[in-house]
């Protein structure tokens, strides 16, 4: 497939990244260059790919990734088993179409050679795009969303950065199984956003949730196709922002926590971290951006692939007698990870098939056992009726 429309790493960032000690990450990573060209992809786990579109969410002329690629580079890898490459920049298109194409194009590629995207980007309306390289992919898609907002705007206007969600609610083919949004935080969304969340059967964390007990989101996590990440999500002293953050957020530990449980899952094909601006973060901003990447780099490394039939075989297996249902849960007795089972209608859409366990928590299956339906379970349930 032609990957013309990505451009390589800069001759002047190269040189930089030459003098960096040879076990840095800078030694480790095969980068698209003028000279070589693209990296082979055969055998490759993760790929970075910067995408400069920023028209629907900022009003900066230059985007660029330079310092985040500095950062991260400077880092060193952990004890990994993990191929990664960079292969350069989608620059923007002539129009935001253009590059939604480009990101389009790519990401369904990489899916379909089982190497995880890493995509850097700017306006989070890119998300659009990463979600519609599923289109090719013969399977319903559940996107877990780290943002302070929904995001689901008014589907009826213009494709935003803040109402993206609501065209991929909307918008043919429909390919949304899930939606979870981590770390939501009230004031900034109105109540009809968040009546149709529940309407929807969507799942929302709020940030204060999610800062009592980070554990809550892995079983949303360990369900997700596709994990997005808004910057802002993180509070302006963690990432250094000027202006376009919020006092309060998560901070740098919490993020890059989740970004780990990103990388762990199985199941997640593609990952991006959005809302990128190089004017606006500065130095604190990159180096933050570059260690959610080592830490999801590091959750691929010491994935247990449990999805595979092989693996649930070995599955031990609890039965919850629980009103007029019998919830069936099943344990792993590697990682100790729990899942429940989700009585999909056979007449129903054939790609739900493979989301017949719903990943949970060992807390579920004892409110199970004190009568207390599992609320994500009644959701999916709900979804596969309505």
């Amino acid at each position: 497939m032609d990957l013309d429309f990505l451009s390589p790493l800069s001759e002047s960032l190269l040189e930089e990244l030459s003098a960096l000690e040879e076990q840095s990450l800078a030694g480790q990573v095969e980068k698209h260059t003028q000279s070589e060209g693209i990296p082979q992809l055969e055998g490759v786990n993760l790929a970075i790919v910067g995408v400069k579109e920023n028209r629907l969410g900022s009003e900066i002329d230059f985007l660029d990734f330079e310092d985040v690629r500095k950062s991260f580079y400077s880092l060193f890898p952990g004890n990994w088993d993990v191929k990664i490459v960079d292969l350069g920049d989608i620059e923007k298109g002539e129009t935001v179409e253009d590059t939604y194409f480009a990101l389009q194009t790519l990401v369904a590629k990489l899916v379909k050679m089982d190497v995880v995207p890493v995509i850097l980007g700017g306006s989070q309306d890119l998300v659009y795009a990463q979600y519609r390289a599923y289109d090719t992919l013969d399977q319903m898609v559940n996107l877990v969303n780290i943002d302070s907002r929904f995001d689901l705007g008014d589907a009826e206007k213009p494709i935003g950065n803040h109402s993206y969600m609501g065209k991929i609610v909307v918008n043919e083919p429909y390919n949304l199984f899930n939606y979870s949004n981590l770390g939501y935080q009230t004031y900034f969304n109105s109540q009809d956003e968040i009546e149709l969340m529940d309407n929807l059967f969507f799942d929302a964390y709020r940030l204060g949730d999610v800062n009592a007990n980070i554990s809550i989101v892995e079983p949303v996590m360990r369900d997700a196709n596709m994990v997005t990440i808004d910057l802002t999500s993180v509070s302006a002293p963690a990432c250094g922002s000027r202006d376009i953050a919020s006092p309060n957020g998560f901070d740098g530990k919490e993020i890059c926590n989740l970004a780990r449980y990103a990388g762990i899952s199985d199941k997640v094909s593609s990952f991006g971290i959005y809302e990128y601006d190089n004017l606006k973060f500065g130095n604190l901003g990159a180096m933050l951006m570059a260690q959610m990447m080592w830490y999801f780099a590091e959750g691929v490394n010491y994935r247990t692939n449990e999805n595979t039939i092989s693996a649930k075989k070995e599955f031990i297996k609890y039965q919850v007698p629980i009103e007029e249902e019998v919830l069936v849960f099943f344990k792993s007795p590697i990682s100790g990870r729990w899942w429940i089972e989700i009585p999909f209608l056979e007449h129903l859409n054939t790609k739900l098939k493979r989301h017949t366990l719903l990943p949970c928590s060992e807390e579920d299956y004892l409110e199970a056992c004190n009568q207390v339906i599992p609320e994500r379970w009644y959701k999916a349930k709900r979804k596969n009726e309505v």
